[in-house]
C-alpha cells in the first residue's frame, strides 16, 4: 500500500512569524545576511564560498545571463548562467562576468592602428565598452601602441573610413604602470593623474590589464559585492546530466566558481553519476550543487553523493506546471521544513553542513524571510529577477503596461529537455513550463535593496541579527484561510489618488 503523509503540504503564504524581543542592538543596518553557499565542516572551517546576501538567480534562459550575473554579484548574490545553450555560448557568458570587474581587467576591446573608426563603432556596439586598446596585433596582450576612447573621435565630423592611427591617443601620451603595480597603487595613479583608465604593461611593453576608475567607484557604491581572490565577480553555471564531461571543463576554463546540476527532480542515478564524475576528475576543488528534492530521502541521497549544496522545490515556480502535468511535487514550505531537518541530521552524523537552497514558491518579499526561518541557507529566484532591467528579455508594452517576457525551461520556447532527462528520448515530449509576461520592475539594485531591507526589518522584529539565529530562534504559526484575509486590507473602500499625508 502506498504511503500517505498525515498532514497536507503547505506553502509560504500559510505561515506567519511571531515577533520576538527586539533590543537596542537589533536594527536593520546591523543585520548580516551572509550565508554559506557550499558545504563545510561547521565549527572547524569556513565555507569555500559564502554569499553576502542569500539570493541566487535561477538557471533559466529568461533570467540568468551575464548582465544579470554582474548586477547580482554587485549586490552580494550570485547567478547561475543557464545551460540550455551551446557550451561555447555559456562559457563566453561566464568569461564576460569574470572579466567585467577584476580590479585588473583583461582588455575585451582591441584593434590595430590599421583598423578604422567604423571598426571602433562596431566594437563598441557589440560589447558596450568605450575604451579600446590599440596593439600591434589587435589582441588583448599585444604590444600597446595607444588607446581609443570616446573623447578621441566625433562621429559627426569624421569619416568612418579614417584609420585608428590618425585619432588614437598614442603610447607616448599615455600614463601606464608596470606589471608589479598593486591595485591600491594603480588607483592612486588614476586619481593623481585624473585618468579614466590605467594600462598595466609588462617589461616588453605588452598590455596586461586595465584598471578603471569606474571599478573603484563601483566598489565604494557596492560594499557587499561578491568577489573572488583576484577581485573578480563570482559567477555560477548550470550543467545537465548528459554533456557534463564536455561542458564542465569549458565552464571551469572560463572561470566558473560554482556549478549546479539543473534538473526538475534530483533524486536520480543521473545526478549521482554526474557528481561522481566531478569528484573523480577534480576532487573537492570543483564545487557543484544538486537537486531538486522535496523530502529527507532526496536530500540524504544527494548529500551522500557529494553535493556541495542541495536545492529544494518541485513545481512551485510561477511558470512551472510539473505538478499539473505529472502530479509530483510538494508545498514549498513543507518540503523545506523536512529537508532542513534532514540537513541538520546529516550534520550531527557527519560534522558536514550541506547548505540548502529554497527554489520556487517565493511570491512576496516576506516569503524570503519565511524561507530563511524555515531553514533555507539561500534562495533561488526566477520570476523575481526576470522583471529587472539587467535581465536578458526585452521590455514590451502589453495593454498599456510595460512587461518583460518570462518563460520556463520546460516550455516549448526553451525546449530544455536535458532538465527533465530521465535517460530516455533526447527531446521535450511534453511541456512542464509556460511562456508568459511579468510586470517590469526597473533596476535590480533598487528592488533588491528594498526587498532585503524588509528581510532585515522582519529579522529585527523576530529579535535576531543573522540568518543562523533566525533559523534557531524563529517561531512560526500556521494560519487559517480567514486569517489570510484578515492580514490584508479589509472592510474598507480604497481611495483613488494620493492618500492624505
Amino acid at each position: 500500500m502506498a504511503y500517505y503523509y498525515k498532514e497536507p503540504s503547505h506553502t509560504f503564504s500559510e505561515y506567519l512569524l511571531i515577533p520576538g524581543y527586539t533590543s537596542e542592538e537589533c536594527i536593520p543596518d546591523r543585520v548580516s545576511l551572509r550565508t554559506p553557499l557550499t558545504k563545510y565542516r561547521k565549527g572547524f572551517e569556513e565555507p569555500a564560498i559564502s554569499l553576502n546576501v542569500p539570493l541566487t538567480s535561477a538557471v533559466m534562459q529568461s533570467v540568468s545571463n551575464d548582465t544579470l550575473a554582474i548586477a547580482l554579484a554587485k549586490e552580494g548574490g550570485i547567478s547561475f548562467i543557464y545551460g540550455s545553450q551551446s557550451v561555447e555560448d555559456q562559457a563566453a557568458m561566464v568569461a564576460k562576468v569574470k572579466g567585467h570587474k577584476a580590479g585588473f581587467v583583461v582588455s575585451a576591446s582591441n584593434l590595430t592602428p590599421e583598423n578604422t573608426l567604423a571598426d571602433v563603432l562596431a566594437l563598441k556596439a557589440k560589447n558596450g565598452f568605450s575604451t579600446v586598446a590599440i596593439t600591434d596585433d589587435g589582441t588583448a596582450n599585444g604590444k600597446l601602441l595607444g588607446i581609443v576612447s570616446s573623447r578621441d573621435y566625433r562621429v559627426s565630423r569624421m569619416s568612418t573610413d579614417e584609420k585608428v592611427a590618425s585619432f588614437m591617443t598614442p603610447l607616448d601620451k599615455l600614463v601606464t604602470a608596470p606589471a608589479e603595480t598593486t591595485l591600491k597603487e594603480a588607483n592612486d595613479i588614476i586619481w593623481d593623474h585624473k585618468l579614466n583608465s590605467l594600462p598595466i604593461v609588462d617589461k616588453d611593453g605588452r598590455l596586461m590589464y586595465f584598471v578603471f576608475r569606474k571599478d573603484y567607484a563601483s566598489h565604494k557604491d557596492n560594499p557587499l559585492e561578491l568577489l573572488d581572490s583576484q577581485k573578480r565577480y563570482l559567477v555560477g553555471a548550470g550543467v545537465n546530466t548528459r554533456d557534463y564531461a564536455t561542458r564542465i571543463p569549458a565552464l571551469l576554463k572560463a572561470g566558473a566558481d560554482v556549478l549546479v546540476i539543473d534538473s526538475s527532480e534530483g533524486y536520480t542515478c543521473w545526478q549521482q553519476k554526474t557528481i561522481a564524475w566531478v569528484r573523480e576528475n577534480y576532487g573537492d576543488t570543483v564545487k557543484i550543487g544538486a537537486g531538486n528534492v522535496v523530502d529527507r530521502d532526496g536530500f540524504l541521497f544527494l548529500a551522500r553523493a557529494g553535493a556541495d549544496f542541495v536545492k529544494v522545490g518541485i513545481g512551485g515556480g510561477s511558470i512551472c506546471i510539473t505538478r499539473e502535468t505529472k502530479g509530483i511535487g510538494r508545498g514549498q514550505a513543507t518540503a523545506l521544513i523536512e529537508v532542513a531537518e534532514a540537513r541538520d541530521e546529516y550534520f550531527r552524523e557527519t560534522g558536514i553542513y550541506v547548505p540548502i537552497c529554497s527554489d520556487g514558491g517565493i511570491v512576496h518579499d516576506y516569503h524570503m524571510t519565511l524561507a530563511l526561518a524555515m531553514g533555507a541557507d539561500f534562495l533561488m529566484l526566477g520570476r523575481y529577477f526576470a522583471r529587472f532591467d539587467e535581465g536578458p528579455t526585452p521590455k514590451v508594452l502589453v495593454n498599456g503596461v510595460y512587461m518583460k517576457e518570462y518563460w520556463g525551461e520546460g516550455s516549448n520556447r526553451a525546449r530544455n529537455w536535458q532538465r527533465y532527462d530521465l535517460g530516455g528520448a533526447t527531446k521535450l515530449t511534453f511541456e512542464e513550463g509556460v511562456d508568459s509576461y511579468v510586470t517590469y520592475a526597473g533596476p535590480l539594485h533598487d528592488n533588491v535593496e528594498a526587498s532585503l531591507y524588509k528581510v532585515r526589518s522582519t529579522m529585527c522584529n523576530v529579535g535576531v541579527t543573522n540568518i543562523p539565529d533566525l533559523q534557531r530562534e524563529a517561531k512560526l504559526t500556521l494560519v487559517s484561510s480567514v486569517s489570510i484575509v484578515e492580514g490584508g486590507y479589509h472592510d474598507v473602500t480604497l481611495r483613488s489618488g494620493p492618500s492624505n499625508k
